[in-house]
Formats: C-alpha cells, sequence, structure tokens
C-alpha cells in the first residue's frame, strides 16, 4: 500500500491543518507540492527542500530544484517516501518543506502526517535463530493491548517472562538473553488482548546453540 499527499503551495502561503494517512511500513509514498509564482516577476533556481525528519521515514530525495517559475506559472515538485515499521503509529507528526528562491526568499510548509495502524497481529520468527546467547523477537499489533510474551521449554515449564503489560499498536522489538538456558529448543508464545476485549495468541520455536 501507499499513500500520495497533494499539496498546493502559493507564494502567499495559506494552508489546510489536515493530518494524511499514512498505510503502516509502506513504500513508494509520494508527497507532491505544487510551486504557485503569484508575483510579477520570474522565480528562478527555486529549491524545495525536506527537513527535520524522523528517521523512520526516508525520502528517496531530499531537495528538488526548478530552474525557474514564470508569473502566473505553476510547476509541480514531488518527493518520494517509505515508512519503516518501527514508525509510532497513531501519533500525528510533521513533515517540514523549505522553499528558497535565488533572490533569498523562503517559504516553509509543514504537512501533518498520522501512520495508521498494521492491518494484522503478528508474531515473527526470532532473529538470529540458532542463537547464542541473545536474539531479538519481533510483533506487530493493530490496536494498544495488554501483551503477555513468555518462553517456554519442550516440557511446557516456563522459562522466562520477556512482556507483561500494556503495549501500544505498532511494532515492537524484544531482547531475550540466554546465557542462563541449556542448548535446546524452546517455545516463546505471544497473548494479547484489546481494549475491546478481543483475544488473540501464536507461538514460535527457537533454538539455543552453545
Amino acid at each position: 500500500m501507499k499513500s500520495i499527499i497533494a499539496v498546493l503551495l502559493l507564494v502567499s502561503i495559506s494552508f489546510s491543518q489536515e493530518a494524511y494517512k499514512i498505510p503502516f511500513a509502506s513504500e513508494g509514498n509520494t508527497v507532491e507540492l505544487t510551486i504557485a509564482n503569484t508575483s510579477s516577476t520570474t522565480a528562478t533556481r527555486v529549491t524545495t527542500e525536506a527537513t527535520g525528519t524522523p528517521s523512520w521515514l526516508k525520502f528517496s530525495q531530499r531537495i528538488v530544484a526548478i530552474d525557474q517559475v514564470k508569473p502566473k506559472e505553476e510547476k509541480a515538485v514531488t518527493f518520494t517516501f517509505s515508512l519503516d515499521k518501527l514508525a509510532p503509529v497513531n501519533q500525528q507528526q510533521s513533515l517540514s518543506f523549505v522553499i528558497k528562491s535565488a533572490t533569498g526568499e523562503s517559504w516553509t510548509k509543514e504537512i501533518k502526517v498520522t501512520v495508521v495502524p498494521p492491518e494484522k497481529f503478528e508474531l515473527f520468527q526470532n532473529y538470529p535463530n540458532p542463537f547464542n546467547p541473545t536474539t531479538t523477537i519481533c510483533y506487530q499489533l493493530t490496536n494498544d493491548s495488554k501483551v503477555n510474551l513468555k518462553v517456554y521449554n519442550l516440557l511446557g515449564q516456563e522459562v522466562t517472562t520477556l512482556v507483561d503489560g500494556e503495549k501500544l499498536a505498532g511494532y515492537h522489538q524484544e531482547v531475550l538473553n540466554a546465557s542462563q538456558f541449556a542448548s535446546g529448543m524452546y517455545i516463546y508464545r505471544i497473548i494479547y488482548t484489546n481494549r475491546a476485549g478481543k483475544r488473540a495468541s501464536d507461538k514460535k520455536t527457537m533454538v539455543v546453540l552453545k
């Protein structure tokens, strides 16, 4: 999935504060800014730069330049970006774009965006696997939920609890240190209950190799 954001940028700046919704962990999203020269002179060497970008958002190109924009003319600049799965969801964020002309004039546009939660609950295979002594267990939640994540041996005996509490919607990583574990196969199991009372669980196996 991807998202397209189109914004008309006027030299006499006036903008909506609407927050655009961006799909979780998506690629090929675009922001299109239309540069409109409302003056009577040609604007030359107009640059648009994405600034203050959060680490979980990656632009394919941070600066786009236009040689000139004639009076009463409009030209579009397009930024393409992807979202890391670690992006916080359901939280409004700002993307800033600075537009500069060759004469030193500068305008700033902020676009409000919100990353939507994952579409499905999922428990991922730990990595590395086999491992010694640490590994990472990842999972994603569609809603804020009570999460219980435990590790068991093959006899069904609980070995350790990694998580037992509230977690926000989105992608999560937990590090397991198995330095006190014996070599062998183990099972990690997650149970989550969201605020609406929906409950689900999943489990996977992993191998400690010493």
